[in-house]
């Protein structure tokens, strides 16, 4: 659950630089050490997925899987983001650039939150 926060708090900063709440320099500060717990919780959701033994002939699992692969994708590409957006410091990026970073925020809450309700749905079941 740790990743799943990071993931929440690097987007509701993100949020916040979009509002015009946070300069866009602090949120690239603030969301840096982040990505460590959020690849350590995708790790934690792959491995405990596999020693729980899941059911791979129940669709919700294969679905979990497909989510769990998205999020590893789009996670590559959101650090790329990352950098990408670092290097304007205080300068607005690009609507395109900031278009990408939306869509991969977008892509990443649906794949977090659908993985971990399906884990949950699957733990009482």
């Amino acid at each position: 659950m740790v990743g799943f926060g990071a993931v929440l708090a690097i987007d509701y900063y993100g949020l916040l630089w979009l509002l015009g709440r946070r300069p866009l320099r602090e949120v690239v500060d603030f969301t840096s050490p982040l990505h460590v717990p959020v690849w350590g919780g995708l790790l934690g959701l792959t491995l405990t997925g596999a020693l729980l033994e899941p059911h791979l002939d129940a669709g919700l699992t294969r679905l979990k899987l497909v989510l769990v692969l998205v999020i590893a994708l789009n996670g590559v590409y959101a650090g790329t983001l990352h950098r990408r957006l670092a290097a304007y410091g205080e300068r607005r990026p690009p609507a395109g650039l900031l278009a990408r970073g939306a869509a991969s925020a977008l892509v990443s809450q649906t794949g977090w939150w659908g993985a971990v309700l399906i884990g949950f749905h699957n733990s009482r079941h």
